[in-house]
């Protein structure tokens, strides 16, 4: 049996919060770690189909998870004063 397996590194500004963010998708024979600004993603599988259609998935959560990091916390806004 062929064993696939592939490696993704991605920058981030919030990476704990973005690993934190698309652990809970992975699948089996993925893990995903977090280590300063970089997040990473291990991925193995014994089917190309699979493991392309993994990938795949998880570039759409990791986009998702990355721009929902990067919006301003209500808590960093100022509040608007009623006049």
């Amino acid at each position: 049996m062929m064993q696939v397996s592939g490696l993704i590194t991605t920058i981030h500004t919030d990476a704990p919060s973005v690993a934190s963010a698309l652990a809970p998708d992975n699948l089996k024979g993925m893990t995903t770690t977090a280590d300063g600004d970089r997040v990473t993603t291990v991925i193995c599988g014994t089917q190309i189909r699979s493991v392309i259609a993994s990938v795949d998935d998880y570039l759409m959560n990791l986009a998702i998870a990355d721009e929902t990091t990067t919006f301003p916390r209500k808590k960093d806004r100022k509040p608007k004063r009623e006049e």
